[in-house]
């Protein structure tokens, strides 16, 4: 048996009065988390819940996360964590493709989720997550406090397989809707051991701070998972903010921050930075997009503290590589694969490259996902002999040390979150009077990349900026939302029809 929501009940026998999770003034132990995750777990089982299902979750960073994650897991059934920042369009497709029959989301967000629900026929009990003091009853669903009360604190966690899929986590490519990549418990109990064994190495009771979205795979293993193993202590921030989080280091003696470059960038550029002491700071780590060499310098010099990048996708668990701290510093670098993971750099005739040469970034080992969840096809096209084919370009110094050059995909990161223009486009392309649409990164210095639009009008028709931005703000999450947005009489095209933009960059 391998059930990933076996290892808090672990911890919770091993250090049942350490502090599991910390929201400001509120504090969990590893008994109490593990107790109201049981309460999980008997509420979804009352239903007819289990080992098989799919169970969907639109929460914030607020200690209802862990509860809820492992409370389904203990369940056999399979997480699917949804963005909090979606609208109502891009809810719908999580819940109806992973046929999710179970919908938790956060009172916050209960007016998008709810509409969501309400479209899809397949997902039959919708929970509403509020605080212990809100006790009203929700207009759709039920309220996540009043089943709390009323469920058993004791649980016999359903047996798992260390294939069996436990959490379904979408991304996309270039092409079609997002795609959900089955990562099994294996996948996810392994990746997250290596982070906390071999990578930052907290003891228990060291204290981590989680504002990345525990919903992406990068707080998910790397914070929440790897800090459940060890026995570490999570202080959450739901939401990013420079001054807060550089509080909650200072007051919560944080050892651990993990955060893409621009919140690096931030807290750089925080004026009253003196004031917050990050002495306690003993591991910051950096993903989610390339650290700038000179962020890497700076806070290299102002802490004293080096940041150790790493690299991974949704598909990968998501570790693939990392700079561990006992190697050579290579800036710029995202380290060497971690253990039991192989590496490398493909030609576009499959052969592998040499050191230095650029090529297609090729993934094997433990973490990579079982597939995409109902598209054989698209696993097919993703794992070919093996070897998952990340769409990231890069090369490989003769030290062992890799690097990314460039992205094969189209894919766009805005302040470590991921873009894919394709689900822009297809926007775009509903409304009546565009002919033409593409979507195109473009540099930033402080989110590493912003999202420009470009469209052509139909014949007789006439766009404004104004209502493309109107269109698009009602219809996806404010990241995605464009910085620019350009009218052109026509796209520039190549020779077969298809839209180049790599001029439109230019």
């Amino acid at each position: 048996m391998l059930n990933l929501a076996h290892f808090l009940d672990v911890t919770a026998g091993n250090h049942p009065d350490i502090t599991a999770v910390k929201l400001d003034s509120v504090s969990l132990t590893y008994a109490e988390v593990a107790s109201a995750a049981h309460r999980v777990a008997n509420i979804l089982k009352n239903k007819g819940i289990g080992k098989g299902d799919k169970v969907a979750m639109m929460l914030p960073n607020t200690p209802h996360f862990p509860i809820i994650y492992y409370g389904i897991l203990h369940t056999g059934a399979t997480v699917v964590p949804v963005n909090a920042l979606f609208t109502q369009h891009e809810i719908e497709h999580y819940i109806a493709d992973s046929e999710a029959v179970a919908f938790f989301a956060f009172k916050m967000f209960e007016k998008e989720a709810s509409r969501a629900f309400n479209t899809i026929e397949t997902c039959q009990h919708f929970i509403v997550v509020s605080t212990p003091d809100d006790l009203d009853v929700p207009k759709v669903g039920e309220n996540f406090m009043h089943l709390m009360a009323a469920a058993d604190t004791a649980f016999d966690t359903v047996q798992t397989m260390p294939d069996d899929t436990a959490v379904i986590l979408y991304t996309s490519g270039t092409t079609g809707a997002p795609k959900g990549a089955e990562l099994t418990h294996f996948n996810l109990f392994f990746n997250a051991y290596i982070s906390a064994k071999e990578i930052t190495k907290p003891n228990p009771g060291d204290v981590a701070l989680v504002t990345l979205p525990l919903f992406h795979s990068f707080g998910q293993t790397c914070l929440m998972n790897s800090s459940v193993l060890s026995g570490g202590t999570m202080t959450l921030l739901p939401r990013f903010d420079t001054k807060k989080a550089m509080e909650v280091i200072a007051r919560d003696k944080v050892k651990l921050i993990a955060l893409v470059p621009t919140m690096y960038f931030f807290i750089l550029n925080e004026s009253d930075w003196q004031q917050y002491d990050f002495s306690s700071i003993t591991y910051a780590v950096s993903g989610g997009a390339a650290l700038p060499e000179d962020v890497h310098k700076r806070f290299s010099e102002r802490y004293g503290i080096t940041i150790l990048e790493g690299y991974g996708l949704s598909e990968t668990s998501p570790t693939a590589t990392f700079s561990r701290e006992d190697d050579e510093l290579h800036i710029g670098s995202i380290g060497k694969p971690i253990w039991g993971v192989d590496v490398r750099i493909m030609r576009e005739d499959g052969t592998f490259a040499e050191d230095g040469e650029v090529g297609e970034v090729v993934i094997r080992g433990h973490n990579i996902m079982k597939g995409y969840y109902n598209r054989p096809e698209a696993t097919r096209e993703a794992i070919i002999n093996g070897w998952f084919h990340s769409g990231d370009l890069g090369r490989r110094d003769v030290d062992g040390f890799y690097y990314i050059v460039d992205r094969k995909k189209d894919l766009i990161i805005r302040g470590g979150m991921n873009i894919y223009p394709r689900e822009i486009e297809e926007v775009l392309y509903q409304h009546p009077k565009v002919l033409e649409a593409a979507v195109v990164g473009i540099k930033d210095e402080i989110r590493g990349e912003e999202v420009k639009v470009f469209i052509s009008a139909r014949e007789g028709d006439v766009i404004s900026v104004e209502e493309i931005t109107e269109y698009l703000h009602d219809r996806m999450a404010k990241y995605k939302w464009p910085k620019e947005v350009e009218v052109l009489p026509e796209l520039p095209k190549g020779p077969t029809g298809k839209i180049l933009k790599r001029e439109l960059k230019a």
